[in-house]
This record gives structure tokens, sequence and C-alpha cells, in this order.
């Protein structure tokens, strides 16, 4: 099984560091001024220099108008877009259209009913982030830490290509993976050692805990 695993939210160069020596996919970084993980595109510019040719550099944005990603996508270059607000199909086209780059929409979840809601954007976005509803009162649409209950992507269509999120950490992958089957996985909460400060150890032990699942999985019964 072959996963992507994106660390969200990074702000030094020290913890983009240890998610790319960890074996990260893709680094996520967000331009959100409420969460405590925003960065400005200048920062983000340089933060993800060190990706190139080993990671995929996501820019992450909630709700934002053509001025505002102009800026992001020409500071930052990045290889893929993540609309986390509740940008519509047509948008998600527009955005996609606007700066040949793929797409990936972001989905609050927390019942099945839920995932019916992707529905007019398959085709368009070019992948799926499935996330847990934020809890009362949170300004944040991602995350809070909490997680939905996995096993309600178990009946998805294979065809959806979805990255998993919300509330995973080292305690809680190998479930997460087991639940679910995804192609990808997003943690950014579940390597902080308080809301926005990302940890080497952490993300370090995240990753070993992601190998030892899948070398699980993978072992004869």
């Amino acid at each position: 099984m072959t996963l992507d695993v994106k660390i969200c939210g990074l702000k030094t160069d020290e913890t983009v560091a240890a998610a790319l020596d960890g074996g990260a996919s893709h680094i996520g970084f967000i331009f959100f001024e409420k969460s405590p993980r925003h960065v400005e595109p200048e920062m983000a510019a340089n933060l993800r220099k060190a990706a190139h040719g080993r990671a995929q550099a996501v820019a992450v944005s909630v709700n934002v108008d053509d001025a505002g990603l102009d800026a992001i996508v020409s500071a930052v270059q990045p290889d893929m877009l993540q609309l986390h607000g509740g940008e519509s199909p047509e948008r998600v086209a527009e955005v996609k259209a606007r700066y040949g780059l793929p797409v990936m929409k972001a989905f609050a979840i927390r019942e099945a009913g839920d995932l019916e809601r992707i529905a007019p954007y398959r085709g368009i976005a070019d992948r799926f982030l499935f996330d847990a509803k934020p809890p009362k009162g949170s300004e944040l649409p991602g995350g809070n830490g909490v997680s939905f209950d996995w096993q309600l992507l178990a009946g998805l269509d294979d065809k959806v290509d979805y990255m998993l999120s919300g509330g995973l950490n080292a305690g809680n992958i190998g479930a997460a993976l087991k639940a679910a089957s995804p192609r990808g996985i997003d943690i950014s909460s579940g390597v902080e050692s308080a809301p926005g400060v990302k940890d080497q150890q952490m993300i370090r032990d995240f990753f070993a805990a992601i190998r030892q699942a899948l070398e699980t999985d993978a072992a004869p019964a």
C-alpha cells in the first residue's frame, strides 16, 4: 500500500525538515488569519524551498478571493491548492482554470449523509479531504484535534481519492488506516505540543507509527 502523508500547518524550517525526513509526500501551509498555524505567503515561500524534488507543497485557504489566491500562488508557487471553506463546485472549477493547479476540496464529516455532498464535486476536484466537523464555537474549519467515525468511509466508492484528516495522532493512526483504508492522511494538531507549535519528535513518532501500522497490515496472517 502506498500512502500519501501530509503534514499541515508548518511554520519553521526545523519542522519542515522533520516532515521531509520522515517521508512526507505533502507539506501544507495555512493561509487563514484566525488559525494559529497561519503564515504569510513570503514565509511559506521560504519554507517550501526545502521540499523541491521531495514533497508537494499545498497551499490551504478558506473562501479566499482571486486577489488573495493570486498573492499566495505568485509567492509560494504551490504544487496543489486545498480549499477548506464553502467553495462551490463552480468556484473549484474557476480556481483550477485560473492557476492550472490540482485542487483538493475539504469536507467536514460527522454522519454518513455528509459524504453525499461530494457528488457535485466529483470530476472537478482532483482529490478530497475528509475532516471532522468543528466543535461548537470553533472558528477553525480544521486543525481542531477532533475525529469522526472512520467506519463511515468503509463503503465509499473505491474511485474516490481522498485524504483522511481530523484528530489523527501516533496513538490512533493504525486504527484509522484499518478502518478507512485511505490513500492519504493529513495531520496538523496531532503533531503539536501547543496550538500551532509543531513538535519535531511528535512528527518522528507519527511516521514511526505509520510504518509500524503498514508493516503489521502487510504481515502474513
